[in-house]
């Protein structure tokens, strides 16, 4: 994406999970989004992922915040193969883009399907490989497949730490089956939760989250690349996560009774809006 001179400041967020340095988020009219500036380079981006804390690099259960986290994980799998199996597919072979430790990998497997899996993180790549049977790669390996090779392409919270997004974008446009799906699952800045916690949202996550989509937005960007959304799906609990991690951010410790509020708040007035804090896409070719 290039910033125009059209495009404005939208906000200051600092990076509370690594660095502790500050970002702006700039709105970018045309697509009705907002990206990360400065954006870290190449050679920079890993290090802002180097903590104990980024929990989908982990399996790890040390606390009962992660406990938690596990035990929602588990919820979410069932519902994100109830899905895909939805979709009612002729073929059964999935790439998880961003498949961090592999669980998602895992489930899908266990019911049939083919799967492969892209993971930058050397440490997850090496977990999920053990439960996906050797079948997760580097990103470099996306440009290996051949066109039209799979029936599901899916990013779990994923599409918004890519760098280079339109060309990606492109690349599973090209990877999917003519009557494939496309699953993109991003946190949405205009839910309730983001605007009530503004630089302090967890979901904003900089620099790791170098794009913050709207929907307006994800549907402008698959459409130049000849897709179009035919359905979104709201992920309840991101509400509560969120805020959970928002709340810490800005008292310095988490307040579960408030951030119950605000992830029952912001999904509560989603129901009338759509604007629930995370959303997934599900694309197909137009």
């Amino acid at each position: 994406m290039i910033t125009k001179p059209e495009d404005k400041a939208y906000l200051n967020v600092k990076d509370y999970s690594v660095s502790g340095e500050e970002f702006q988020l700039i709105y970018n009219t045309e697509m009705d989004m907002l990206e990360t500036f400065p954006q870290p380079s190449k050679d920079t981006l890993g290090s802002y992922y180097d903590s104990e804390d980024y929990i989908s690099h982990t399996d790890s259960k040390r606390n009962i915040f992660e406990k938690v986290y596990h035990f929602v994980k588990s919820i979410a799998l069932k519902r994100k193969l109830k899905l895909i199996n939805s979709f009612h597919l002729k073929g059964n072979t999935l790439l998880d883009v961003g498949c961090g430790t592999g669980d998602f990998l895992k489930v899908v497997k266990d019911k049939g399907w083919d799967v492969f899996g892209i993971e930058p993180n050397e440490n997850a790549r090496a977990i999920a490989n053990q439960k996906a049977g050797d079948t997760v790669f580097e990103i470099s390996h996306l440009s290996m497949f051949e066109p039209e090779t799979f029936d599901v392409i899916s990013l779990w919270h994923v599409l918004e730490h890519l760098p280079q997004l339109e060309n990606h974008i492109a690349i599973f446009e090209r990877l999917l089956k003519p009557e494939g799906r496309l699953i993109i699952a991003v946190p949405n800045f205009k839910s309730y939760d983001a605007i009530y916690y503004k630089n302090y949202w967890a979901a904003f996550d900089v620099p790791r989250h170098l794009w913050h989509f709207s929907q307006k937005a994800i549907s402008r960007l698959v459409a130049q690349k000849n897709m179009e959304v035919v359905k979104t799906v709201p992920m309840l609990f991101d509400a509560y996560y969120v805020s959970l991690l928002s709340e810490k951010y800005k008292k310095g410790f988490m307040n579960p009774i408030n951030a119950f509020w605000n992830g029952w708040r912001s999904n509560s007035k989603a129901r009338r809006t759509g604007e629930y804090s995370s959303l997934i896409y599900v694309i197909k070719k137009s």
